[in-house]
């Protein structure tokens, strides 16, 4: 059966990010997953997990500024070395931290520069990847939709595949996020099914709105039996902007455990 991660940059907002993994361990979550760690200690971000026996799903790469707006630097010819430094730094806090999974966000490109884009990424994965090979973890690439990021480069699930391809790397994987695929192609359980053994973590919000699910138009009872009759055997990670509380809106998860005696 599907296992959920509390995703802790999206739910329990009211609280200061430490004081999240309380909150999610409280409301019967095994596992986590963040953006990113790297404001804050290894030692705090692995201290809060022990202390409520969480598991660390994912993380991302470092993404450039993301307070200024940056969505990632992958994709940016004139920043190569600052996204290897990168990788060292996220690889340092994935070990640390027992995360067997780092996510690349490819970053926004402005029309016309595609190609270059396009020859940069697949350099850096190709980096990414040796390195994350080395040290036992999975490397992950998200297609992105357009609407909520304009300008994402990678924004579709065929097109991801292809510059996986291009890399080649066996612990290169598809991040297939729920929310973003339905904006930008739907179709989600053919894509599901088809691209399955390429898929290393899924994550889910319901549309309109990326909120939990049950809100929208996502028909996620179906999907679920989906996934659990494919065999998946990894995390979904809640990665969603509660339409209330967090707490107020897990009542979908409740539902689920319940039917599924989990």
């Amino acid at each position: 059966m599907p296992r959920f991660a509390a995703n802790l940059t999206m739910l329990f907002t009211d609280l200061p990010f430490l004081d999240r993994f309380a909150a999610a361990r409280g409301a019967g979550f095994d596992a986590v997953e963040f953006l990113f760690p790297y404001a804050f200690p290894k030692a705090a971000v692995q201290d809060a997990l022990g202390q409520h026996g969480l598991r660390l799903v994912l993380h991302n790469l470092p993404a450039g500024n993301w307070e200024a707006g940056e969505r990632g630097i992958a994709c940016d010819p004139a920043r190569t070395s600052e996204f290897r430094d990168g990788v060292g730094r996220a690889i340092d806090y994935a070990t640390t931290l027992g995360c067997p999974a780092l996510n690349c966000l490819a970053g926004i490109v402005a029309a016309g520069h595609h190609a270059i884009a396009r020859d940069t990424l697949i350099e850096n994965l190709a980096f990414a990847a040796d390195a994350l090979q080395q040290a036992g973890l999975t490397l992950l690439l998200e297609p992105v939709n357009t609407r909520d990021i304009p300008g994402f480069f990678v924004n579709r699930t065929d097109q991801a595949l292809g510059i996986i391809d291009a890399v080649a790397s066996p612990s290169l994987k598809l991040q297939y996020d729920i929310y973003h695929a339905q904006v930008m192609e739907g179709d989600l359980s053919r894509t599901i099914e088809a691209h399955f053994p390429r898929i290393g973590h899924i994550q889910l919000a319901d549309n309109p709105g990326r909120h939990e699910p049950g809100t929208g138009e996502i028909n996620y009872a179906h999907l679920f039996h989906l996934i659990d009759d494919l065999g998946y055997q990894g995390w979904i990670g809640c990665e969603y902007k509660p339409a209330t509380t967090t707490t107020a809106g897990l009542g979908w998860l409740n539902t689920y455990r319940t039917e599924n005696v989990l």
